[in-house]
């Protein structure tokens, strides 16, 4: 998305110095046209980067070039009471990318954040439904059969199932279902073109009950709810407009939380599934990293631990010895 001057004059307008609020402004062009960091970071880095600016304020420094690293550790120690372990580690993060683009743009005559350092975070095996759990979660929301006999279904039902089986039968993130047109579906070939995380693109393929739940909710639902708003959006919300992704979460967080015997879980828990499901059919580390658009492969060896720790619960469950 462009950046309007409107944001400008947002961060102009704010209760921030001119030298704080230019700093901040041009730091975020530089995330979203140079590193091509999403919507969503952008507005976290400015969200973080004001408050550092008014926190620097009551000490008297009207001018990002004088931050210090006192005075950055003496904005963190202020938030450790009310913030979570991963909002600090993020605003550590926001402070010494700015600092650091600061000294790169010859702004600063030193890298204030160099030696900032940022809390531990530990990494918990994320929640997964068994197969024969995420079978029956597909099957709670079964629609008639494609030979028309029994009433059609409402577009709502055509919509969620064709979320949720895309959403676990290509594992992906839901802002990527969320941002999907029209021409981003191959049908022939079965696949979809997904803009992820950094503005990057990557072609994930689609299962057979994928392409079914979509076609029927493209030629069944989708035309009733149709609008102007609609465009080239492929899942669209009750009144025509793209869909929301509160609105996808809610739909997969009612879909799970009715179902007795299986564990809430949201968009993610389906993507963290899939993957977990691939795993264990047989695929490779690679592939999965490549399926779910991860940068690095130690982001996708996580899913290896839910795995083994599978393995071992049923071997502990089903061996004689163990």
């Amino acid at each position: 998305m462009t950046r309007t001057s409107g944001e400008r004059q947002s961060d102009a307008a704010s209760a921030l110095p001119d030298a704080w609020a230019v700093g901040i402004a041009d730091f975020c062009d530089h995330l979203r046209y140079e590193k091509r960091r999403s919507d969503h970071t952008v507005r976290a880095y400015r969200t973080d980067l004001r408050s550092l600016g008014a926190h620097s304020l009551r000490y008297g420094v009207d001018d990002p070039r004088e931050l210090s690293l006192h005075l950055l550790r003496s904005w963190l120690s202020a938030q450790t009471m009310r913030c979570a372990r991963a909002t600090i580690a993020r605003r550590v993060a926001s402070a010494r990318t700015f600092t650091s683009w600061m000294q790169a743009t010859e702004r600063s005559a030193h890298d204030a954040g160099l030696r900032l350092a940022s809390p531990r975070i530990p990494r918990t095996l994320p929640t997964v439904l068994r197969q024969d759990q995420m079978a029956q979660v597909l099957d709670s929301t079964a629609t008639p059969a494609l030979d028309g006999a029994g009433e059609e279904p409402e577009p709502a039902l055509l919509r969620d199932v064709a979320i949720l089986e895309v959403l676990y039968g290509s594992a992906l993130r839901v802002s990527e279902l969320c941002g999907l047109d029209l021409n981003d579906i191959d049908f022939e070939r079965r696949t979809i073109r997904v803009l992820g995380k950094g503005n990057k693109q990557r072609v994930v393929p689609m299962g057979l009950p994928s392409v079914r739940a979509v076609q029927r909710w493209m030629s069944q639902g989708r035309p009733a709810w149709l609008t102007a708003e609609s465009n080239e959006a492929v899942f669209l919300g009750h009144r025509g407009g793209r869909l929301d992704q509160r609105a996808a979460r809610r739909i997969v967080t009612t879909v799970t939380q009715g179902i007795s015997g299986i564990p809430q879980v949201a968009p993610h828990g389906l993507r963290h599934t899939a993957a977990t499901h691939i795993l264990e059919g047989g695929a490779d580390l690679r592939t999965v990293q490549e399926l779910l658009g991860h940068a690095t492969l130690s982001t996708t060896q996580l899913y290896t631990h839910v795995s083994l720790d599978r393995l071992r619960s049923s071997y502990e469950q089903a061996h004689p010895r163990a």
